[in-house]
């Protein structure tokens, strides 16, 4: 079933789209299937460009006939429409589950506005029972690893950090960096815990995306709710 409502919310996205628009493509489940309804659309006759935040996005939206550019190319974007592993009320999120949160942060940056699209299991009302991901450079791991420690205990937040994909095969971003996942349960104060984690050196970025998201579509079994920051 949560697969229908993550297709209601991205086709829900879809129709947002204009003509002319420079759009910010996400990663993902549910992103993927906003790519097909935004393939439709172009099929018949929508007059977008395309940043994708990911080489897996770069794929399907170019086989779907996608017309697509790079940020180099086009710095600023008018929207970015994207999903999201939690958000919260204030439309805080956590992002980075597939492994993109770098580019995908990168673009929403660079984007006037962005729309997250998600099945109402993904909504919460305080950060932090998914995992989170904290992009980290493969030199110095370990030292990096004991810095962020160091900030979770300070901050009384559980010391659970794991190697996407374990020491043997470490899952590898598409800019070549590792993954720590952090099980934190509760993020109290998200603010601070993103400003010290991306303090810390040898930390490329993390999952936290705060005051990104202006809008969201969740589905649900009631539909398709808008859904604002408070």
């Amino acid at each position: 079933m949560s697969d229908q409502f993550k297709k209601q919310a991205a086709e829900r996205a879809a129709e947002d789209v204009t003509s002319g628009m420079r759009l910010g493509i996400g990663t993902g489940s549910t992103a993927e299937l906003f790519v097909h309804a935004l393939a439709r659309r172009v099929a018949d006759g929508l007059n977008v460009i395309g940043v994708p935040t990911s080489e897996r996005t770069r794929e399907l939206a170019s086989s779907l006939g996608i017309r697509l550019t790079t940020l180099d190319e086009l710095p600023e974007l008018d929207l970015t429409i994207d999903g999201a592993d939690e958000l919260d009320a204030h439309l805080a999120l956590i992002k980075g589950g597939g492994g993109a949160l770098l580019r995908e942060k990168i673009v929403a940056g660079a984007s006037a506005e962005m729309i997250v699209i998600a099945d109402s299991s993904k909504e919460v009302a305080t950060l932090g029972k998914f995992p989170l991901p904290i992009e980290v450079v493969p030199f110095g791991l370990k030292a990096t690893r004991r810095a962020i420690l160091h900030v979770l205990e300070d901050m009384g937040l559980p010391q659970n950090l794991d190697l996407r994909g374990g020491a043997e095969q470490p899952f590898l971003t598409d800019g070549g960096h590792y993954i720590l996942d952090a099980c934190l349960q509760e993020i109290t104060d998200p603010g601070t815990l993103a400003d010290r984690l991306v303090a810390i050196p040898g930390v490329v970025d993390h999952g936290l995306f705060l005051e990104l998201a202006t809008k969201a579509y969740v589905a649900g079994t009631d539909g398709v709710k808008t859904v604002l920051p408070i």
